[in-house]
């Protein structure tokens, strides 16, 4: 069924098979929402996840910007314009992305539980699109949230603007930036923690420490042979 919004712009998604059934279900002992502002590390501690536990690890904002250069792609005329346009490239879009690749890695692992792990990262950026991927794909175990001061998200994104060569990592942008996490994102995260699905972590100290509270954590949520 295609796309429609108030721009007029429509892409013919393709549905694929939900993991619905329980069955099916059972191929996921772990899916995890990674949430945290800018800044707060949240790639960092994604890399570090995947090396020791073999997760699967997708960025929604990696697909995309994927997504829009392979050639034959279904969505990727979309995705140009709707980013040349500066609007938000449709959820049914980014959600059907990230079923894809789940498709993708569920069909080519092998047996073994921890090629089944699954980091989704920077994604839901909205309560809808929470709303949606669980409806249409399958409920996250429990939304992993890095807390930041956004006065060292800012000094860290500033460091690494000097090298990045982003150019979103200037002080007007991210600002903006945290705006939009604060209005947006964190209505997802105090949805899910209402829920007692939500593990928060304090991402203020150096990823070493970071990481050995995130690991922790997953222990405590997920039990010690996860």
């Amino acid at each position: 069924m295609p796309i429609n919004d108030a721009t007029g712009k429509s892409s013919p998604v393709k549905r694929i098979p939900a993991f619905a059934t329980l069955s099916l279900l059972a191929a996921f002992p772990t899916l995890i929402f990674v949430l945290g502002g800018p800044g707060a590390g949240k790639g960092t501690q994604c890399s570090r996840l995947v090396s020791r536990y073999g997760f699967t690890h997708l960025s929604a904002g990696d697909l995309l910007r994927a997504e829009q250069e392979r050639p034959g792609s279904q969505y990727g005329q979309l995705i140009k314009d709707y980013i040349k346009d500066g609007l938000i490239v449709p959820m049914e879009v980014t959600i059907a992305l990230l079923e894809n690749a789940m498709n993708d890695t569920i069909s080519s692992a092998s047996s073994s539980p921890k090629s089944k792990r699954f980091l989704i990262d920077g994604f839901p950026r909205k309560l809808d699109q929470a709303l949606k991927f669980e409806e249409s794909v399958c409920a996250a175990q429990f939304v992993l949230f890095y807390d930041c001061p956004e006065a060292a998200m800012e000094a860290r994104l500033l460091e690494r603007g000097k090298t990045s060569g982003r150019s979103d990592d200037n002080e007007e942008s991210i600002r903006k930036r945290f705006r939009t996490f604060v209005e947006t994102s964190m209505p997802v995260v105090e949805y899910y923690e209402k829920q007692g699905r939500v593990v928060k972590i304090d991402a203020t100290p150096e990823p070493d420490e970071v990481e050995a509270k995130t690991r922790e954590a997953l222990r405590e949520r997920l039990g010690e042979e996860f």
